[in-house]
């Protein structure tokens, strides 16, 4: 999906507290037990939590940023496109995008090796849980979300960051658990995004790129230091930080239970 790697001027959206935290650390339990069977701390819950109320709501920002320049009050899928094609750091996700009818056809077509086309996969019947079976279930807490931002959003927008929102989440439960098995983070990689005829951007600064983490303590628990970790590997930039940020706060007075 082609994007603008430009950094948008913040806007005066509302703050962004902790008493508007919309995602609880029940329902993001519920998506680590689609992925592991290992036990998650309440600390790990509620930063997982507080990391995707961050990332939602800079991609809500944008949508908001992108209706108004059309005069409109209430968000629509191409608003959600809008946000996350001006603002890199929000491309969270991504396996949402060939699902979605929003995000259909812009990644481009894929061709393999003979140059033949190579065509999405076929959704299967199989009742292994996923992202993408799960992608309902934030649904209440999007729309809370949109309130304590001020905006509304037609269904179809709601849908598309409610999957966003589980894919993402999925995604960075993964890491956790990852990080949780080989004891820390051992292997790191970036990415520099650049666009289609433009020379490579130059390489992050070195103190941008999150030191390699070593973990001790229980192997048979996610914490919250886990998703601090993941934390860093799924995102980049200042959202990263903000992410961080947030997460700690969140997490301040929380028990380890």
């Amino acid at each position: 999906m082609p994007v603008h790697p430009t950094r948008p001027e913040r806007s005066s959206a509302p703050a962004k507290g902790i008493d508007a935290f919309p995602f609880t650390p029940s329902l993001v339990k519920t998506v680590f037990r689609d992925v592991t069977s290992m036990h998650v701390s309440r600390p790990a819950a509620c930063a997982a939590a507080s990391v995707v109320r961050t990332v939602l709501t800079e991609i809500v920002d944008g949508c908001r940023r992108a209706a108004a320049e059309q005069a409109r009050t209430k968000l629509l899928p191409a608003d959600v496109v809008s946000s996350i094609s001006r603002n890199v750091e929000v491309t969270v996700g991504e396996k949402w995008y060939d699902h979605s009818p929003t995000f259909k056809g812009l990644n481009g077509v894929t061709y393999d090796a003979k140059g033949v086309i190579v065509r999405a996969p076929r959704r299967s019947q199989s009742r292994k849980p996923s992202a993408m079976v799960g992608a309902h279930r934030f649904e209440a807490e999007v729309k809370k979300l949109l309130r304590s931002q001020g905006v509304t959003a037609v269904p179809a927008l709601v849908r598309d960051l409610d999957g966003l929102a589980s894919n993402f989440l999925t995604d960075l439960a993964r890491d956790a658990v990852m990080i949780v098995r080989e004891g820390g983070v051992k292997r790191y990689g970036t990415v520099t995004p650049a666009l289609p005829g433009e020379p490579t951007p130059p390489p992050f600064l070195k103190e941008s790129i999150p030191a390699l983490y070593s973990r001790t303590g229980d192997a048979r628990t996610v914490g919250r230091d886990d998703i601090l970790a993941a934390t860093t590997m799924q995102l980049f930039g200042d959202i990263r930080q903000q992410a961080l940020t947030e997460a700690h706060e969140a997490t301040r007075h929380t028990s380890a239970v």
